[in-house]
């Protein structure tokens, strides 16, 4: 598609997660989960309170000591400490009795916007699941900020994510499929999961001076590689204007003389002024389109027998038909993707809608789905498709869903690079895998449908899929500037997608002409899970059904199972030892069943630990660095069968004896070692012989080191709290707290950092209440570097800015990068903070007045 059509309305993505989310929950929390904290231990603003009844009416139920309750505004934030980077379920139980539409919330982690969630109506204390979402190894920073607000909050839970595991059936909706057809959806689904196909899609109309192959060419070069799929458009074969631009051709040649799998979309066009339309008649270019807005096209007659419109639809399917009939006759499956991005921006009745065929609403779509179904099936004879549908991920998106009879592949258009991106940047690609929506599309069909990247802009990055087990099928990514603009891929990270083991490339394809009549073996069930706590542990069986294969080796990765001692085998059951499954780690496993020929079967493995996890108390504490306040802390540890193996801090382990002493269920941790750690919130993680981690978050403060007077203060906060960034996105806001009037033009800031490689900058003012013309800035670097800064950056104001008055304030949302756009580390940046993600006093950036420091903390 076009990016003009990309844009979404920021309303109606409101309504991605609105109902079918919400279950009873029981008074209690999980205790088997990661993590639950009582809405009224966690951070909350000074506009939320902690209450046990509204308006003088009992909320019966919650736990804990209350819950919080939100009005119109507010922010709830607290910190979640996991053991590994990977995707996590975020839920909270909450109630909200006020709106049946529901009320807005905004889901923030680690100061990145995650979208907006609708709790639903609901009169008793129930579970609102926000998806899964990516976390990194370590601290993380979650909060809920009031949209429309007005609910009550019991707890929050962090949980290890139930991921599905993607293990689909090759089977076809058409069960007349043509046998290279059926080939193509086996090999697809061998790799659903395990691998990403590399995709492109090719330029139609003549575009690129008729050279189709200038991105395929420009792969190449790039990575040494060519992709795997080949994205077509057959909009040019229709009774308007139709001419033969050689796609079929090119189609064939891909598949046949290339090696390479085929899909298609089909932008088919109806006349702009269909009124005075007669049916055959030729109409430029021109005076077609696909935009409902641009045509008095009536969708809701295609589907009604007798009327023009439903002759013109079926004039469209009999002109694609001979172009699919000429494909299957040279053997060439395609994956076909008609009447693509119907819901557009969301809705029912077609609201939301980009083009014609969606523009009367979900029920007249699904109609036409059905109708081309079967006019190519049935009609004309056509089995060598498979059918790829393209949803969305609102609330309405299941209605618009044609059916697991029609469908075979569930395809999303990633496009979040210009629009729909969370992330606080602009300009640069976005990386992101998309993994909540990648499995809430896996949720539309129950786990039963692959789901793909059916075009898309940037290519997510490997780390990325990899780490959050997002398991597209493919991408695709649309031709011209979405593929070859560094705005939108970074040539480094294609390079690197393109020749890693876990995208599969052209010449990494199969023969999927060969037909290859080895009997295939196979395994009942394809996944298992195995409890480490003992008293649930047990053996797990396997039926193997050989077909006349031979079972060589069992493997775990580059590790070969030993038989009698890791497993058993005895006719056709195969028996996994438990004293080898309680020996992996917790989380996803793959064993390969491998066989003396055919494809080998692949065992999914989920390990999990219900053992009771040993617990400290308090979990919160603050250590004052300042002379003669320094203090010792003491937690107690209920071990519930369990010992202290260690205490670690990051990448450190406390020594025994020296940063802390162990008496019984008692610990102590030193002044000495606390007095060493930097200011701010410090996780210490107690590690027990069995179990979950505990986490002491210390909080270190220095009540010795004076605050500048003065009557300015200076918040702040970033808007981009990555680690490794391209660019820094610091947020400021400048307070008058004195009684007289401060000529901004008297004013400078200071935010310190590193620059990670000496590089030329540049400054951006996205927005200032005072006008961005009046934000000037400088690169100061500095003569000696110091620990948390080689450079800072200087915001001052002209005289045109003005004055800030007594009890005023005014924000500077600024942005700054390296022309070449490498990356900086934020994370040992003297001004940076990544907890904080709202406004607040920051003394790590410092202010001037007339040269003289008024407020913060100098380097």
């Amino acid at each position: 598609m076009k990016n003009l059509l990309k844009k979404a309305s920021a309303f109606m993505l409101a309504f991605t997660l609105l109902l079918g989310l919400i279950t009873t929950a029981p008074v209690h929390a999980d205790d088997t989960a990661l993590f639950t904290i009582e809405g009224e231990d966690a951070q909350l603003t000074s506009d939320l309170q902690v209450a046990t009844e509204i308006y003088g009416q009992p909320k019966p139920g919650f736990s804990g000591s209350g819950f919080v309750w939100m009005q119109n505004s507010g922010t709830i934030t607290f910190t979640v400490t996991v053991p590994e980077t990977g995707m996590y379920a975020i839920s909270t139980r909450y109630m909200q009795e006020l709106s049946p539409d529901g009320r807005l919330q905004y889901l923030t982690v680690n100061g990145a916007t995650k979208g907006s969630y609708m709790l639903p109506y609901t009169t008793t204390w129930s579970n609102f699941d926000f998806g899964f979402h990516k976390l990194k190894q370590g601290s993380n920073t979650i909060q809920l900020k009031a949209g429309w607000g007005f609910a009550y909050f019991d707890t929050f839970t962090v949980d290890y994510a139930d991921l599905d595991p993607l293990n689909v059936q090759p089977v076809l909706t058409d069960s007349k499929a043509t046998p290279e057809t059926q080939r193509l959806m086996n090999y697809l689904t061998e790799v659903y999961g395990n691998h990403m196909i590399s995709g492109q899609q090719e330029i139609y109309g003549g575009g690129n001076d008729g050279n189709t192959e200038l991105e395929f060419d420009w792969i190449h070069n790039l990575t040494g590689k060519y992709p795997a799929i080949r994205g077509f458009d057959l909009m040019n074969y229709n009774p308007l204007y139709g001419w033969e631009d050689g796609t079929t051709d090119r189609m064939i040649n891909w598949v046949n003389n290339r090696g390479g799998i085929a899909t298609a979309s089909w932008h088919i066009n109806v006349p702009r002024n269909f009124t005075a339309y007669q049916l055959g008649e030729p109409v430029d270019w021109k005076n077609a389109t696909y935009k409902p807005t641009e045509t008095n096209f009536n969708t809701a007659n295609a589907v009604v027998p007798g009327t023009k419109e439903y002759q013109y639809v079926k004039m469209t399917i009999k002109d694609l038909a001979k172009q699919l009939q000429i494909l299957q006759d040279n053997n060439v499956p395609v994956i076909f993707r008609p009447y693509h991005e119907a819901e557009g921006n969301g809705g029912l009745k077609g609201e939301g809608a980009w083009f014609w065929w969606a523009s009367a609403g979900a029920d007249v779509y699904k109609q036409l789905w059905d109708q081309i179904y079967t006019e190519l099936t049935e009609t004309y004879g056509l089995h060598n498709l498979i059918w790829t549908y393209n949803s969305y991920v609102y609330s309405t998106s299941p209605a618009w869903y044609p059916g697991d009879d029609k469908v075979d592949i569930v395809g999303y258009d990633k496009y979040n690079t210009v629009y729909n991106r969370y992330d606080g940047l602009s300009g640069v690609p976005n990386e992101d895998a998309i993994t909540s929506i990648f499995y809430q599309l896996v949720d539309l069909t129950g786990g039963k449908k692959m789901v793909a990247m059916t075009e898309n802009d940037t290519v997510p990055s490997v780390q990325n899929l990899t780490e959050e087990k997002s398991g597209w099928l493919y991408f695709l990514p649309w031709y011209g500037e979405h593929l070859m603009s560094s705005a939108f891929n970074y040539p480094a990270t294609l390079k690197t997608i393109y020749q890693s083991d876990y995208v599969i490339t052209l010449d990494e394809l199969p023969d999927l002409k060969a037909d290859d009549k080895t009997p295939r073996a196979s395994i009942t069930p394809t996944s298992v899970e195995f409890d480490t706590y003992a008293p649930n542990q047990s053996d797990k069986a396997i039926t193997v059904n050989f077909n006349d294969n031979t079972l060589t080796a069992l493997r775990a990765g580059d590790n070969a199972l030993t038989v009698t001692q890791d497993y058993t085998l005895n006719g056709n059951t195969l028996l996994l030892k438990k004293e080898f499954l309680a020996g992996l780690p917790v989380g996803e496993h793959s064993i390969v069943f491998d066989f003396n020929q055919g494809k080998d079967s692949v065992l999914k493995v989920k390990i999990v630990d219900s053992t009771p996890s040993a617990a400290i108390s308090p979990v919160n504490a603050t250590f004052d660095k300042a002379a003669n306040l320094g203090q010792d802390l003491s937690a107690s540890l209920t071990l519930n069968g369990h010992q202290l193996a260690s205490i670690t801090n990051g990448n450190y382990t406390l020594a025994a004896g020296q940063d802390y002493t162990e008496s019984g269920a008692d610990v102590v941790l030193s002044k000495s070692y606390l007095a060493t750690l930097p200011l701010g919130q410090n996780a210490i993680t107690f590690h027990f012989s069995g179990g979950k981690n505990a986490v002491l978050t210390v909080n270190v403060v220095d009540s010795s080191v004076p605050v500048p007077a003065g009557d300015l203060t200076i918040q702040a906060f970033n808007g981009n709290t990555s680690a490794s960034t391209n660019g820094i996105s610091p947020r400021f806001k400048l307070v008058n707290n004195g009684d007289s009037a401060i000529q901004l033009s008297d004013v400078k800031l200071r935010y310190y950092y590193t620059i990670d490689g000496e590089k030329a900058q540049s400054f951006w003012c996205d927005w200032s209440s005072i006008g961005s013309a009046n934000v000037t800035s400088k690169f100061v670097k500095l003569a000696t570097p110091v620990a948390g800064a080689d450079y800072y950056l200087e915001i001052g104001f002209t005289s045109s800015a003005g004055t800030l008055n007594p009890g005023q304030s005014a924000e500077v949302q600024a942005r700054f990068s390296k022309t070449d756009w490498s990356n900086y580390n934020q994370a040992d940046d003297y001004s940076f903070k990544a907890s904080s993600s709202q406004f607040a006093d920051n003394e790590q950036v410092t202010g001037y007045m007339n040269g003289q420091l008024v407020w913060g903390i100098e380097l």
